[in-house]
């Protein structure tokens, strides 16, 4: 590679790393565990990152886990342009997939082009919910702020009136990618409603 390309990717690279750091301003309904206040994108996608290798064992499948936690890293960054989108935000839900491709046409195009189609086939691969790798990060995507608002008591499920098969069919696919960790997942949910701050309904999805 030469000087002035080597230069160019450079730059490039450095764009993109100075660009996401707007994903630290990007709060969501999430509260810490110590209820103090909503954690940002950041936060999340650290947390995330650490728990793919943590819980790895409990995965049905084999999974790379060095591929997941670089998947659960760049998964939010398109929320830079698209925001955050609650997840039982139904409303917000119908535009979700056209703002979020739009960031990452935007946020990925920052790389050389190598990289940035990378990085695009990985949150492809995240949003499509198929691989062994997907279906794991989606697990940790989907356990983590659960275990947060188990630590904060309920609080952001209250705020927003959270019914269990909301979150059952948010959550519908876990068993599938692992038992234990969906089981667990139901115990917490269902110490929630026994303590008033998850709402039990008929619905059982």
């Amino acid at each position: 590679m030469e000087k002035n390309q080597q230069l160019e990717r450079l730059e490039k690279q450095i764009r993109f790393i100075v660009e996401i750091d707007k994903v630290k301003n990007i709060f969501r309904q999430t509260y810490l565990a110590d209820a103090g206040r909503k954690e940002n994108d950041a936060e999340h996608s650290w947390h995330i990152a650490l728990m793919a290798y943590l819980l790895q064992e409990y995965a049905e499948k084999p999974v790379d886990v060095s591929k997941v936690m670089l998947m659960v890293l760049i998964h939010d960054l398109v929320e830079i342009d698209a925001g955050d989108t609650y997840a039982y935000d139904d409303a917000g839900a119908e535009t979700k997939r056209a703002r979020e491709e739009a960031a990452a046409d935007r946020i990925f195009g920052l790389l050389p082009e190598d990289q940035g189609k990378y990085f695009r086939e990985l949150w492809e691969e995240f949003e499509a919910y198929e691989s062994p790798e997907g279906k794991y990060a989606h697990l940790l995507d989907n356990f983590q702020p659960l275990l947060l608002n188990d630590a904060s008591g309920g609080l952001s499920w209250q705020e927003h009136q959270v019914r269990k098969s909301q979150i059952y069919k948010r959550n519908e696919k876990i068993e599938e990618t692992s038992e234990t960790i969906w089981n667990c997942m139901k115990e917490i949910v269902q110490k929630h409603i026994e303590c008033g701050h998850v709402e039990e309904d008929c619905r059982e999805e």
